[in-house]
């Protein structure tokens, strides 16, 4: 299939349309339960596909709750205090995974803390994550890999749709969504959402909240014109969310006179602009401009530390692609990334990538691409991708690439405010540079009519230069410095994947990491990292498909904890979540429940009894804050009426 820049830029014709490494679109006629397997035999990267049917499989009421049955990204509250989520892929931080909405750079700096939660599930047709190096085409930032958002398009199929939504903490959740089409060639798209968790809960009885009340609106605007040869999309985004946590009344005490608060206001709006040219369908030929810019506002308290900041981001992308022939193909642009923050960088950028096509056996692909920042000056970032597909049962991938990043320390990391420990910036921080080394195998074998689906994978990440967040040298401070010494990542994870009987899929992934870094010239293992992950999802659809059942059970590793007069180690934990749908003929119903094995952290708030002490801190957290929830949701689609 052909590499074009119209799909990487997302200017879809179709919705049905699924981005690959290599921009190979993939037809989603009908996408299974398990649509991630994609991934695993389609296309030059090693990915995850996490389809419209993959989002039904739980509440799924952000970006962040959609990777509950995705074997490969973890999701971890960071501060037992604010709600701040983060990802984990192939052994580390968020940080290092590049997050893009329609292949476009976003959720940045700023955004970072809460991403997870400015994404509702009901907007997202689509979800892929992308692991080790991954293509030039969108930056130089990906170092773990990237996870790319695609939202529901104006184009598409015409659809009215909502999605109400009510658990046991009291959070309450309502989307809409339609589009419309004005001609055949212009459409319109208008998607909103809203949250609020009004409700204090305190299970543990430390005076804490469990989680901070949440208040959240979203409104996107998206509009799209489909020619023969010229496509264009645009859309309008803008946001606000007031979180409010901290000490309250509980049944062990009244508020104590002066209360430990947190409060933080988040502002968000974002724009783009897609424009793409096919000039010769023959060959692919075509041109396409991407522009876009967001605008973001923080007032975080953190009882009596103050965190403001203002993110103003620009970004443009020219980008030119054609096949020469059906072996070869280039895809070359430039690009120009400004951030105007707590310093301001400019870094304009180019790149060339070539892939080589053998058929379906062989392919092929590099990119090289140079930037030049106007603080840490000229750098190249080198990435290849190779894959084998001797027979349709074995498909055999390896990959190599270099990545790098800018620290916005106080921005990625302000829910560490949430504690006594003094802050220490060094001066002069490098930009972080680091190597990932990837290999992967993907087996398809034959068993009567059903398929058994098996995958291994090993990634090694290793970093030249990285901002070490030292938190084990001194129990009362937290010291963001430069790397001495090593620091790297080592994931294995196999997987399988075997539908039973008819209706009825079973998955299971066990995943073992080995993440390390020098604190103090002593090589030693990451805190706050879980040794081992395994994760076993079933889900069963009898009959016509009117009823669909779905469990997923987390069984969590151990690992180390910041040195410091606590437990030096902590065990393992599992969770399991469940959810039961039936659909009808425009709209189904669902229940469900999450952590119903009711595991969680005991004392996730160091000194809570204390807050204005010198032992404070909200950030030892290692596993879920809060017990069982359990909700009910009611999903409505007026598509093809």
């Amino acid at each position: 299939m052909a590499s074009t820049a119209y799909g990487q830029s997302n200017a879809e014709r179709d919705s049905s349309d699924v981005q690959t490494l290599d921009g190979e679109q993939l037809q989603e006629v009908n996408v299974s339960a398990l649509g991630h397997r994609h991934g695993k035999t389609k296309g030059l990267g090693n990915s995850d596909f996490i389809g419209s049917s993959d989002l039904l499989r739980a509440a799924c009421c952000n970006l962040g709750e959609s990777f509950t049955t995705n074997p490969s990204v973890d999701v971890n509250y960071v501060d037992a205090a604010t709600g701040a989520q983060q990802i984990k892929l192939l052994g580390l931080s968020g940080t290092y995974v590049q997050m893009l909405t329609e292949n476009i750079p976003n959720y940045r700096g700023a955004a970072a803390p809460y991403s997870l939660g400015y994404i509702p599930g009901p907007w997202m047709q689509s979800i892929q994550v992308s692991k080790g190096a991954s293509s030039v085409k969108n930056g130089y930032e990906s170092i773990t890999g990237q996870i790319n958002v695609e939202f529901k398009k104006p184009q598409a199929t015409p659809f009215a749709d909502a999605n109400l939504f009510y658990n046991t903490k009291g959070k309450l959740e309502a989307n809409l969504g339609a589009n419309l089409h004005l001609s055949d060639r212009w459409s319109t798209a208008l998607l909103g959402h809203y949250e609020l968790l009004d409700k204090a809960h305190d299970e543990n009885g430390d005076g804490f909240a469990d989680m901070p009340k949440v208040q959240q609106g979203a409104l996107m605007s998206r509009w799209a014109w489909v020619g023969d040869n010229y496509i264009f999309q645009a859309a309008v985004k803008g946001l606000k969310e007031h979180r409010e946590g901290g000490q309250l009344t509980s049944h062990h005490s009244p508020m104590p006179s002066n209360p430990y608060l947190i409060d933080i206001t988040n502002e968000r709006y974002e724009a783009f602009a897609k424009n793409a040219y096919i000039f010769d369908p023959e060959h692919a030929s075509n041109i396409a401009l991407i522009l876009s810019g967001s605008l973001h506002h923080e007032n975080a308290l953190y009882g009596n530390k103050q965190y403001n900041t203002d993110q103003r981001n620009g970004y443009a992308s020219l980008l030119f692609e054609t096949d020469f022939d059906e072996h070869h193909s280039l895809s070359t642009g430039i690009s120009l990334n400004h951030d105007r923050f707590d310093f301001d960088e400019t870094t304009p950028g180019v790149y060339a990538q070539y892939t080589f096509k053998a058929g379906e056996q062989f392919t092929l692909m590099g990119g090289l691409r140079w930037d030049h920042s106007n603080i840490y000056g000229s750098f190249t970032t080198p990435r290849m991708h190779l894959k084998y597909s001797p027979t349709d049962i074995v498909t055999l991938r390896g990959s190599i690439g270099k990545g790098y990043r800018t620290n916005h320390v106080m921005a990625e990391h302000n829910y560490l405010l949430a504690s006594s420990r003094q802050i220490i910036i060094d001066d002069d921080l490098d930009q972080e540079e680091a190597w990932n080394y990837g290999v992967s195998a993907a087996l398809s074998i034959p068993i009567g009519e059903r398929k058994l689906e098996l995958s291994a994978e090993y990634y090694y990440t290793t970093f030249l230069h990285q901002l070490l967040v030292d938190m084990d040298s001194n129990p009362h401070a937290v010291h963001f410095t430069n790397l001495v010494g090593d620091s790297y990542s080592h994931t294995w994870q196999a997987e399988a994947t075997y539908p039973l009987f008819e209706g009825f899929t079973l998955t299971a992934t066990y995943r073992r990491t080995n993440v390390k870094s020098t604190y103090g010239g002593v090589l030693r293992e990451k805190p706050l990292t879980n040794k081992y992950k395994g994760l076993v999802t079933a889900q069963y659809k009898p009959g016509l498909g009117k009823w669909q059942f779905d469990a997923t059970l987390q069984l969590n590793g151990g690992g180390r904890m910041p040195d410091g007069d606590w437990d030096r180690r902590y065990k393992g934990f599992e969770q399991l979540n469940a959810q039961v749908t039936r659909f009808f003929r425009h709209w189904s119903i669902y229940a469900g429940g999450e952590n119903i094995t009711c595991r969680r952290q005991k004392h996730p708030i160091i000194a809570a009894d204390a807050p204005w002490g010198p032992n404070f801190d909200a950030t030892m957290v290692w596993g879920p804050v809060h017990g069982a929830i359990y909700y009910i949701g009611i999903r409505m689609n007026w598509e093809k009426l």
